[in-house]
């Protein structure tokens, strides 16, 4: 996979701004039955060392840990539900570290309205049966309380999840990432702000989306932007700005001969107006779309948005053209989960290499790129006004997802998922972004399965196979996920 850091220094002076992401905020409490301690008095050193080394583990993760201590009975769990209320987690980890009444988390999951994940990870692979005593058992006995607290927890309507296993099993730690991943997810759709800018392609009916309904079944906003807002940006960019974002834009690209220096100069100043448009609107995503007419000043600005919108993506700022705000967010839920996630619809069939084609003119993830993207001057865009500079690559080859947000009749959404593996092969040189995916059958079947799924004619592609990290975010986002696998 090619790979490149577009908020690097250029020599040359480039540099592109870089907002740190927010990290996913983890909430953890261990804890086991108070009445133990004095009975076997070198228990609960044995369970805090454990917790310790729990708490170890996830400072590893590229998280924020709300450790708030040990628990012994209901008030001390009480007195850690209002700790972990004001964190405003996004996950809540209860490790049971041996037996522990239900009443002591209970309090933890109904305060902080954040997903649960119960952990049950005794300290080794088994205990030592010819030498345990019952102090030593009962370091052994998280899995003892985890029906109660399912139990309890179901009663009390609240959702958990939980994952079994020891302290050093790596098979356990794997499942447990994926839920952190998940809530990392869910947090960035929480806290997210997504740009809707101009105005949806005429008679595109699949792609148009209700953005109360985002916030309602995702949370976060919907920022209603004008081409104006760009527009004036635009306009305000110095011609030194503009060229430090040209010296950017040929570290990152290969630049075809057939670029035109002026359509790459606009592209570049455009980038830097879209940069500062996500600033401004301190924007975690942008879908966008203006038609404009006869070369007049909105019409330029929309042409010249293909490579600012690709380094934006690069960037963890997903950028989808056609006013496409579903693809958007199924783009930031692969960038969050750390495979890209490329705009991306249907292209073409090749039954003699048994492939679909795939990929978009316009924005792309230029950082699961099989090599250094091309930069391709083309005069005109299809099915679109205006002209100037696109980008051209085709994903890495191996295992992929692809990845919609579909709309059911009824407004809600679901997670449409389908894995595949980009193959070598002759591709279009077009300016596109084009990808031969190997479904495992008949391409044609695929496609008619994808089709029946209800998903929109747009959706991201991104690297590795992501169907159990994606079934674990639609657990925490309560979304449906269909996984269209025809063989």
């Amino acid at each position: 996979m090619w790979s490149t850091d577009p908020a690097r220094s250029v020599d040359g002076g480039g540099v592109l701004p870089w907002v740190e992401p927010r990290k996913t905020r983890i909430g953890l409490v261990a804890g086991g039955l108070g009445a133990y301690w004095p009975q076997f008095p070198e228990l609960l050193p044995q369970l805090q060392a454990s917790a310790r080394r729990v708490a170890e583990r996830f400072g590893e993760f590229d998280c924020e840990v709300v450790d708030v201590g040990f628990i012994s009975d209901a008030q001390e769990g009480a007195a850690a539900a209002e700790k972990l209320r004001l964190a405003d987690c996004d996950l809540i980890v209860g490790f049971l570290t041996t037996y522990m009444t239900a009443s002591m988390l209970v309090p933890v999951a109904q305060r902080s309205g954040a997903p649960v994940l119960l952990l049950n990870l005794q300290p080794t692979e088994a205990m030592d049966h010819a030498s345990f005593d019952t102090g030593a058992w009962l370091a052994y006995c998280g899995a003892c309380p985890l029906p109660e607290m399912a139990s309890a927890f179901e009663r009390c309507g609240i959702d958990f999840r939980s994952v079994s296993g020891y302290l050093e099993d790596e098979r356990a730690w794997t499942r447990i990432h994926r839920w952190l991943k998940a809530a990392g997810v869910r947090a960035a759709f929480r806290h997210g702000r997504h740009g809707l800018l101009g105005h949806l392609y005429p008679g595109m009916m699949d792609v148009i989306t209700d953005p109360t309904l985002v916030s309602a079944q995702l949370g976060g906003h919907v920022e209603i932007l004008e081409i104006d807002d760009l527009r004036v940006r635009v306009e305000k960019v110095t011609e030194a700005e503009t060229e430090a974002r040209m010296k950017v834009a040929q570290d990152v690209f290969t630049l075809d001969d057939s670029v035109v220096e002026d359509d790459f100069r606009w592209g570049a100043t455009v980038s830097v107006a879209l940069d500062r448009l996500v600033e401004d609107f301190q924007l975690d995503t942008l879908a966008y779309y203006h038609r404009g007419l006869d070369g007049e000043a909105h019409e330029r600005v929309a042409a010249g948005m293909i490579l600012g919108a690709s380094l934006l993506t690069a960037r963890g700022v997903p950028a989808a053209g056609e006013y496409e705000l579903r693809t958007s967010l199924a783009m930031l839920v692969m960038d969050k989960l750390g495979a890209g996630g490329s705009f991306t619809e249907l292209q073409a069939l090749n039954f003699n290499d048994n492939v679909v084609e795939m990929g978009h003119d316009g924005p792309a993830h230029l950082a699961i790129s099989s090599a250094k993207p091309l930069l391709r001057g083309l005069g005109v865009y299809h099915g679109k006004r205006g002209w100037g500079v696109s980008v051209e690559f085709d994903v890495a080859h191996g295992p992929v997802t692809a990845l919609g947000l579909g709309q059911l009749r009824d407004g809600t959404f679901k997670l449409i998922a389908s894995e595949g593996k980009v193959v070598p092969g002759p591709l279009l040189q077009i300016g596109n972004t084009t990808s031969r995916v190997d479904f495992g059958c008949d391409p044609g079947e695929w496609t008619d399965a994808w089709s029946a799924s209800g998903v929109a004619h747009h959706w991201a592609l991104g690297t590795g196979h992501q169907t159990a990290d994606l079934k674990a975010v639609a657990s925490l986002l309560h979304l449906p996920l269909e996984v269209v696998n025809p063989t």
